[in-house]
């Protein structure tokens, strides 16, 4: 045990005491305090601040005058006369762009200098995400003087003006008229080359500010929306030149049924790999980003023309950005314990979706229709985004169940008629066999693609008998792999 005198007590209870203020928050404490400033509001302390007078002149010029001298709970990141000063024209040009500032210097609540968390990123009511760091820092303004309450709220008075940014989305918009990628981009409204789901539905109607102006915008819905200010992207914005090579490289792998459609494919698949969550920083940038597809791009940063710092991200513009079609054009991967039906629906009881390991104690999952007595039973599956080329296909099948061997084979499209027969599909390959305890991938043939796009039937059929054990269907995965032309 440790005992201490009288005068170290006093000494160390000082201490704790200076502690406990120092990491106190004004805000909390500000209702125990007689200070005559709990009598005034935001908006009259910040007029009155000789400091801040200029801020407090706009405030009033756009209307906010009478909302901070409301009820609720503000913050305010007030800028002194000299930042007021420095701003650019444009920034406040008419009546949108002053209230859209001042907006930009206001949120919603009380937030002080003093706080456990070494950043806070906070939402203003322009909608824009800043961050506070350390209680001294808002986005790049210093804190001049902080933790001026009222009766309402806080104001900090900061060194520069935080005028507010362009977000992404807003950025393509005033450059769509000098650049073709933008110009792409914006016109997507008309594009849908997938169904929006139930979900994006829902979250739209639930919270709009999310999706304005960009929810019917296929980019937008289907790969990042570049207008959401919650999140942080990277987007690589290529040079016209250097876009069009790109386009003209997958088109071939793209061909739809008339040249237009076909360009816009391409020009969909060229852009939709361009576009990464988190902002990345130029100097860690790596030479690789995989992007939300699974296409690996290549970034040279000494092809970067131009870095655009934005609200929710950073804009790259390319020089050039060589994708290789080696790693833009996927292989499709089909599970087969996930069907899109069957040319019986009556065979469930035979119809077993496994879960086993393999011989290395690799966790597999597959479907095995057994014992249906069905001759060229059929399971169905289809595909969606699949390039005009030739694909070689490979299959995982497991027969781990039976000592025999059995065969099966595939089909590639064609149009299933009433009475249960498939016409005119694209190909359909050799039965090969499935000999027991094989677990290995093994390559079964390949068709040809003429047009890209949705191929909504394949068909993985039985041996042309009755006979139990010789009519087993089996699937781990399909496996079909672009041939580049």
């Amino acid at each position: 045990m440790i005992y201490l005198n009288k005068h170290t007590r006093i000494f160390t209870a000082g201490i704790a005491l200076l502690a406990m203020l120092s990491c106190s928050d004004p805000w909390e404490e500000h209702s125990a305090t007689t200070d005559v400033n709990l009598n005034t509001t935001l908006n009259q302390r910040i007029t009155a601040t000789a400091e801040t007078s200029e801020f407090g002149a706009l405030l009033e010029e756009t209307g906010y005058d009478k909302v901070l001298a409301g009820s609720k709970t503000y913050t305010v990141w007030a800028p002194t006369n000299e930042a007021m000063a420095t701003i650019e024209a444009d920034a406040l040009a008419d009546a949108s762009a002053k209230k859209l500032f001042i907006e930009n210097h206001i949120a919603l609540t009380a937030f002080s200098s003093v706080t456990e968390a070494d950043t806070l990123t906070v939402q203003m009511l322009s909608h824009k995400y800043l961050e506070f760091k350390n209680g001294s820092v808002m986005a790049d303004a210093d804190v001049v003087t902080a933790d001026q309450y009222a009766s309402n709220g806080l104001f900090h008075i900061i060194d520069k003006a935080l005028v507010p940014k362009q977000n992404i989305w807003e950025y393509l918009n005033t450059d769509a008229s000098a650049n073709a990628m933008s110009s792409f981009l914006i016109d997507l409204n008309e594009f849908n080359l997938y169904q929006r789901d139930s979900t994006a539905k829902a979250t739209a109607a639930l919270m709009p500010e999310l999706f304005s102006d960009s929810l019917t915008n296929s980019f937008f819905t289907n790969v990042y929306n570049l207008n959401n200010e919650q999140n942080k992207y990277t987007f690589f914005l290529m040079e016209d030149e250097a876009y069009q090579s790109e386009v003209q490289k997958l088109e071939p792998y793209l061909i739809k049924s008339n040249e237009d459609s076909t360009t816009t494919y391409a020009s969909y698949f060229t852009v939709r790999d361009l576009a990464f969550h988190k902002a990345i920083a130029r100097e860690n940038l790596p030479d690789t980003l995989t992007s939300k597809f699974g296409v690996k791009v290549p970034i040279d940063t000494d092809a970067i023309v131009e870095e655009v710092q934005l609200s929710n991200g950073i804009v790259y513009v390319m020089r050039s950005l060589d994708v290789p079609l080696e790693t833009r054009l996927l292989t499709t991967l089909i599970e087969g314990e996930e069907p899109s039906g069957f040319s019986q629906g009556d065979k469930r009881g035979n119809t077993y979706y496994r879960e086993k390991e393999d011989p290395d104690g690799e966790l597999f999952y597959d479907i095995m229709v057994q014992n249906h007595e069905v001759p060229l039973f059929s399971i169905y599956y289809n595909a969606n985004n699949l390039y005009s080329t030739t694909y070689e296909v490979y299959w995982r099948a497991i027969n781990d169940i039976q000592s025999n061997t059995f065969q099966q084979r595939l089909r590639f499209g064609g149009t299933i008629q009433e009475d249960g027969t498939v016409t005119d599909p694209i190909a359909t390959l050799d039965y090969t066999d499935v000999p027991p305890n094989t677990y290995e991938e093994v390559y079964i043939g390949e068709f040809t693609l003429d047009q890209a796009g949705m191929l909504d039937l394949i068909s993985l059929i039985a041996a042309n008998t009755s006979s139990t054990g010789a009519n087993t269907l089996t699937l781990d995965y399909l496996k079909l792999v672009p041939v580049i032309k």
